[in-house]
């Protein structure tokens, strides 16, 4: 169960910087598939072994030009709601403005732990300004320079001072985990609640060790799994907006304690930005995914190829990554709904799949000698073995080429889409590394 980590204070005090600070160290390790470079504001970094999740409130201010205070006090008070431990920054250059009193006096009210941070002490000058920041009452200012990086293992120590302990929930760790996830009002409640019906005897509720996230056990209809439920599914939520950001944040925990992601789009509006948003994050993580299309009963005069070419919509917006189930459903009439969970249940087989090395090298091989990776400057590349790693959390593929920095991007995905068509891989992603032989 890992930490969240938030990053508040008004526009141009550097959050985007300490966030790529905070975060970088990780990013040269994650390839940069492409489509997950739109939110740069979520992201994760990794100290003295703990790893926790950072999210950049300002990288969701709906247009900064005009920022008034209800917008703010919403970004600080959904980061407050969310995350376990706030970093509030304030520019060291310019001193204590208005806006950031105003932040202060929402965030002295708090019972989390707000850690003050001064940045842009570019120079050792600028860290005697720092004193005024006493000022705010909320305690010592922390020096950094998020440019050049003063200051940041400091603040990263004491990061971890605050930080919950892992607590081992008790609940099964064999047993597959679903998160239902999705914009507000995609239905996710009543889906829920049509998985769980009005039968809640069989079904335990263990608190996860976060105020929000629940495990609510299903073991009925011969399936047995938990359903991850964050409470911003339950309740509803304070905000009566419905904020671009809000819900993608909301999404970050059940996202990340899941195996599997049930992504709901409401028919009537078809897929949008937050969806891929969304969407985004699950690929990050790493997880197994499918489309639920919610309230297609709502759909007046469906024609017989409707379903065919809203697939092909939905799609084409979240390629490159076209593997996965699409499932039209109504939460209200309960229609397919059982066909979602099976699904599920499927993918998350796919994800555990296992391919013998004999049998893989016997069907790639001629694959690649038929078609093999371009050359490059008049060298040819020669793949001559492939294996599965085992142990990963998602089918890794090892290939072991002559040349593996010349193999590019295309190649690998002509590489991955043949596995795809040999092997049950529907729903899940797929790493391909290429290594020296």
């Amino acid at each position: 169960m890992g930490n969240i980590v938030a990053i508040v204070g008004r526009p141009n005090v550097g959050k985007s910087t300490l966030f790529n600070r905070l975060t970088n160290s990780r990013r040269a390790i994650v390839n940069e598939e492409a489509g997950t470079t739109r939110d740069r504001q979520y992201g994760k970094c990794e100290w003295e072994g703990r790893e926790f999740s950072v999210i950049d409130t300002g990288g969701w201010v709906v247009n900064s030009s005009d920022i008034f205070e209800g917008e703010i006090k919403r970004h600080v008070s959904l980061a407050i709601e969310e995350a376990d431990v706030i970093l509030f920054l304030v520019d060291i250059q310019n001193g204590i403005t208005d806006y950031d009193l105003e932040v202060a006096q929402i965030l002295r009210k708090q019972t989390k732990p707000i850690i003050l941070v001064s940045n842009k002490a570019d120079t050792f000058e600028w860290q005697f300004q720092a004193a005024e920041f006493y000022k705010l009452g909320l305690g010592e200012p922390q020096i950094i320079s998020a440019i050049n990086g003063l200051g940041s293992g400091d603040l990263l120590d004491l990061l971890l001072t605050h930080f919950n302990p892992d607590v081992v929930e008790d609940i099964e760790h064999d047993l597959p985990r679903f998160a239902v996830v999705g914009r507000p009002n995609a239905g996710k409640s009543s889906m829920i609640n049509a998985f769980i019906g009005e039968d809640r005897t069989i079904v335990t509720e263990i608190p996860g060790t976060t105020r929000d996230s629940i495990y609510t056990r299903f073991n009925k209809f011969g399936h047995d799994f938990y359903l991850v439920d964050t409470a911003g599914i339950r309740k509803k939520a304070k905000v009566s907006e419905d904020l671009e950001y809000y819900s993608v944040v909301r999404s970050i925990r059940a996202i990340e304690n899941c195996d599997v992601c049930i992504l709901m789009i409401d028919a009537q509006r078809g897929i949008e930005s937050q969806d891929l948003n969304i969407f985004s994050l699950i690929q990050k993580n790493k997880k197994g995914f499918i489309v639920v299309i919610n309230k297609w009963d709502l759909i007046e005069n469906k024609e017989s190829n409707d379903i065919k070419e809203y697939e092909k919509t939905i799609r084409e917006r979240l390629s490159p990554f076209v593997d996965f189930p699409i499932i039209f459903t109504s939460a209200v009439t309960k229609q397919r709904i059982l066909k979602v969970l099976e699904t599920a249940v499927e993918v998350c087989e796919n994800k555990k799949r296992k391919v013998a090395t004999a049998k893989l090298n016997e069907y790639m091989l001629p694959l690649i000698e038929n078609y093999p990776p371009p050359a490059l400057k008049g060298k040819y590349i020669k793949i001559k073995y492939v294996t599965q790693l085992p142990n990963t959390q998602i089918p890794t593929f090892l290939f072991f080429a002559n040349l593996p920095q010349y193999v590019k991007d295309p190649y690998r995905r002509f590489l991955e889409n043949k596995l795809r068509s040999k092997y049950e891989f529907t729903g899940t992603p797929i790493q391909i590394f290429i290594r020296q032989k």
